[in-house]
């Protein structure tokens, strides 16, 4: 679904969540292994920390010119190597056809393989060469909503929402392919439940995303994170799509969308020009909610999306060209959030990729400069705790995005300029000191001034 809209959405979405709950029929039946498929494969012991993960997101249609599962295998290599150990890909289910616009997220059925993309085998494959890579892999779960042809609609009618005269509703916004699931049926919440644990022992699979997380209930995530962490052998990586954030992280998930940051980039510092101390403010509010949380709970952060590509434009459009869009990336990536790569932004793909009508296929062989800046900057975060974990302190001045990141004897000093011109950097005091690039290796001398070209970043270490 469209960020834009989903925007819009939430307050609707927050009413219908409290009437769903104030109406709530009781606990979702335990899901237990009566209701499981037997495990496939061997759980991945190598699923990465939140604040550890790099992830990268598949949109089968613009990955391959097959558009399907075996379309992904050629290029497991390529996302490895492009420093990312957790690959997401978008749904893989059976999509509605009845009052269908050929969108992914109107699912028909919880527990198949949509045909056109492959069969469980396919995924099977997806998954052990993912695996036998270091990578976890994650699915896009669609659980708010069905297409009005899922089996549920005639069989269990009660199980979505309907309005005074028992007409069955749409979810917030209109989305007029889908149906609002009714969050307040407890039978209907172990259903998902049990369809999301398949999964996990069938494919073999290490997580979800779950998409428009603002919808369903914090009973229903309390349940069902807690079952779903409660299969044998499995650590699972859960990202929540949605803008709740004391929800979603008390409810179970550990990484959470962050949209302040997408919209503070797009809108106010690369459209807007306003002052990169934005970031500074953002963090501290992000630390804040954190406190109160699970250490390891992470914002995930992006400069690309399915959603955003196609409503908003390319990273290229929205942050200056190639230059521009690295340096937001490494904003993102090294701030203080997990970061998220799209396909095909790693080459510069100048065109939006359609996931639901038309197609734009992606040509790798595109901008092999981006590839290895992209590479560049993946790989030294993946080999810095500070830049992972480390504790931040932000100096950042109107032009320039500045931090550092600290953790035991390593400290990562980042300077990002934000602008497409030349600029002017005081360093602080504390800061002038004798470092070496981290992404060249080259030994470098900070002094009282740095000269940055324009949207030129410098990663220092020492």
């Amino acid at each position: 679904m469209l960020l834009t809209i989903k925007k819009l959405a939430v307050l609707g979405s927050a009413l219908l969540t409290l009437a769903a709950c104030k109406k709530s029929e009781g606990s979702a039946p335990i899901v237990g292994t009566a209701n499981d498929p037997a495990q496939y494969g061997t759980p991945f012991a190598s699923v990465p920390e939140p604040a550890d993960a790099a992830v990268y997101q598949v949109n089968f249609s613009a990955f391959s010119q097959a558009g399907t599962l075996q379309g992904v295998l050629p290029r497991l290599d390529s996302i490895k190597a492009l420093g990312v150990n957790t690959l997401y890909l978008m749904p893989i289910y059976p999509i509605g056809q009845l009052k269908g616009i050929g969108s992914p997220y109107a699912v028909r059925d919880y527990q198949a393989v949509n045909p056109t993309l492959g069969t469980l085998t396919d995924l099977r494959a997806v998954v052990d060469g993912a695996h036998a890579r270091g990578m976890a892999v994650i699915l896009d779960w669609v659980g708010n909503h069905t297409s009005w042809d899922h089996p549920w609609v005639n069989e269990h009618r009660d199980w979505y929402q309907q309005d005074a005269n028992g007409t069955l509703r749409n979810p917030p916004a209109g989305f007029s392919d889908v149906l609002q699931l009714n969050f307040a049926k407890p039978d209907m919440r172990a259903a998902l439940i049990a369809a999301m644990r398949y999964w996990v022992l069938a494919a073999n699979v290490d997580g979800y995303r779950f998409d428009y997380a603002d919808g369903p209930t914090y009973q229903f995530f309390t349940e069902a994170n807690t079952s779903l962490k409660s299969i044998a052998g499995h650590k699972l990586l859960l990202i929540a799509e949605g803008s709740q954030r004391d929800y979603f992280f008390k409810s179970g998930f550990n990484l959470q969308y962050g949209f302040d940051f997408f919209s503070i980039m797009e809108k106010r510092i690369f459209g807007g020009q306003k002052s990169a101390k934005i970031l500074d403010s953002l963090n501290v509010a992000n630390y804040a909610s954190y406190r109160a949380l699970p250490p390891t709970a992470r914002m995930l952060r992006y400069t690309s999306n399915h959603d955003v590509n196609v409503s908003d434009g390319t990273p290229l459009d929205l942050f200056g060209g190639k230059a521009g869009s690295l340096a937001a990336f490494v904003v993102a990536a090294y701030m203080n959030g997990t970061p998220m790569v799209y396909n095909g932004q790693e080459v510069g793909t100048p065109q939006r990729l359609p996931f639901f009508q038309g197609r734009q296929v992606i040509d790798w062989s595109l901008n092999p400069d981006m590839v290895l800046a992209y590479k560049r900057i993946l790989r030294f975060r993946s080999a810095s705790n500070a830049l992972r974990n480390g504790a931040l302190a932000s100096y950042s001045s109107d032009d320039v995005c500045a931090f550092t990141k600290t953790a035991d004897n390593e400290q990562v000093l980042t300077l990002i300029n934000l602008r497409n011109r030349a600029v002017t950097y005081t360093v602080p005091a504390a800061l002038a000191s004798s470092y070496r690039n981290g992404l060249t290796g080259q030994p470098v001398t900070v002094g009282s001034q740095v000269s940055l070209q324009p949207y030129q970043y410098l990663v220092l270490q020492k």
